[in-house]
This record gives C-alpha cells, sequence and structure tokens, in this order.
C-alpha cells in the first residue's frame, strides 16, 4: 500500500468526521498535557490511547470495527481497577513510590469517567429497580443486576452494588 492511498483514506475520514467523540477527547486531552509539560498526565493519557488500540485490535480480530465508546468505557473502568488492585499490592510491600504513580494514573483516568453514584444514591437505585422488576429473592439476582447493568453502566460500581442487592433480596 502506497504512502499517497494512505493519505486519501486518512483525507475521506476526516471530511465525514468519523473519528469518534471520545477517541477525540483523549486526543485533545494529549495535546494540551504535551503544551502544559505535564510528563505524568501524558503519559497515562498515551496508555489509555494504547489501550483502546489494543482493543480495536481485539475487535478488528473478531470482525469488528473500531470499538465503540460503550467498549472504551468498560476499558477505563478496568485500567481503574487494576490500577487499585495494584495500589493495594504495592502498600503491602511498602512501596510507597510505586503506590504514588499508580495512585496518580488512577485519578488521571477517572477524570475521563463520569462520576460514580455514592452508596446512598446506589441503594436508592437498586431498591427501586427491584421494586420495578418485581424481584422476591436470590432466585431473581440476576434479573436485578442485568436491568441495573443497563440503567447504569458507568456510574455504578458493580461489585460494591452485587452486595447491596444481595442484601436487600435477602432482607425482603
Amino acid at each position: 500500500m502506497n504512502f499517497a492511498g494512505r493519505r486519501a483514506r486518512q483525507a475521506v475520514r476526516i471530511s465525514r468526521n468519523e473519528s469518534p467523540p471520545m477517541r477525540q477527547q483523549f486526543n485533545d486531552a494529549m495535546k494540551e498535557a504535551m503544551k502544559a509539560g505535564d510528563k505524568a498526565r501524558l503519559s497515562t493519557i498515551r496508555l489509555i490511547i494504547a489501550a483502546f488500540k489494543d482493543r480495536d485490535i481485539v475487535a478488528r480480530g473478531e470482525g469488528k470495527g473500531e470499538a465503540s465508546d460503550e467498549e472504551l468505557m468498560q476499558t477505563l473502568q478496568k485500567m481503574v481497577k487494576q490500577r487499585a488492585d495494584s495500589i493495594s499490592q504495592f502498600e503491602a510491600a511498602g512501596r510507597q513510590d510505586l503506590v504514588d504513580k499508580e495512585s496518580a494514573e488512577k485519578a488521571v483516568i477517572e477524570s475521563f469517567l463520569p462520576q460514580q453514584m455514592s452508596a446512598e444514591e446506589t441503594r436508592a437505585a437498586i431498591a427501586a429497580v427491584i421494586a420495578e422488576t418485581g424481584a422476591a429473592g436470590m432466585k431473581d439476582m440476576g434479573k436485578v443486576m442485568g436491568a441495573l447493568k443497563a440503567k447504569f453502566a458507568g456510574t455504578m460500581d458493580f461489585s460494591k452494588a452485587n452486595g447491596v442487592v444481595k442484601e436487600l433480596l435477602t432482607a425482603g
């Protein structure tokens, strides 16, 4: 494939404005971090963009196109979870330097995620979904979790929600 052909396809893509808004947000953030000289933020944003490209490669292998914004959001959530796990392991090993690095990366990644629901909001949302679905016991937990994931993807921590759902279903 020649260089001119590649440039022509890029020009067509740009003229159609096919670049997903979320990806553009990260490219813009990377440029801002470069201009500001914020090396830590720049490094983390580059890690995020690399993770997105890895996700695209996997999607292409499965016969899909680029990863959707929802899939990219899941990638960000996975990255936050990885950082949290690393932080706890580094704290146990007494490596404060690595704890600080991972904490900084986690903060940058979280800045791109939607605001998470508080514990009270989560409990209220779960109670509302239990009432909507008519869940009566633990056998309905899958139905409740599915409805929660459909309604609150990206804004609710489902690992914490799982315990609250169990609590409310066994109490009610």
